[in-house]
């Protein structure tokens, strides 16, 4: 058998953590969105060197940051531009549960135009998510109509992340 050059039980797009408390992570992300912790590898300082949860057909990986290697977490970068999207099927319940094992709101979970009900919290390691559940299917010509309401709205945000 030919070896796969893409791992079939990978995505294509995998996103890799670094994290400073990457072990306390791993609890949160099982706790907040109900991840499946895949794998541990830790180091032999005790640290993680690598590890893997799945979140329903998606993989993310993470490891404990490395500075010697200039693997660093947010906190070591001064934050992230990057938002991790997590849709779930209760936004409301996971965006509480994460408030309460220490996220920070970012923004409020809401309704939004394009049929989503979507809040943005950053977790206690420095890394935002866009947390969403779909609730409405909207047709293209409505879509349409509400991105540009929404463009004119002061302040007018299409992406739904501020």
């Amino acid at each position: 058998m030919a070896v796969q050059p893409i791992p079939k039980e990978y995505p294509r797009i995998t996103p890799y953590l670094c994290v400073d408390g990457a072990a306390d992570a791993i609890d949160f992300y099982v706790s907040v969105f109900g991840a499946v912790e895949r794998m541990r590898m830790p180091a032999p300082d005790g640290t993680l060197g690598h590890a893997e949860l799945a979140l329903g057909n998606s993989v993310v990986m993470l490891a404990d940051e490395f500075p010697g290697m200039d693997f660093r977490s947010p906190g070591s970068v001064g934050g992230t531009p990057v938002t991790l999207h997590v849709y779930v099927a209760d936004v409301d319940a996971v965006f509480a549960r994460a408030l309460a094992r220490g996220a920070r709101e970012l923004q409020p979970v809401k309704d939004q135009f394009y049929g989503d009900r979507t809040g943005q919290l950053e977790d206690p390691f420095g890394h935002r998510w866009n947390v969403a559940t779909h609730v409405e299917d909207v047709p293209d010509e409505e879509m349409e109509r509400r991105a540009a309401e929404a463009m004119s709205a002061p302040g007018g945000d299409v992406t739904g992340s501020g």
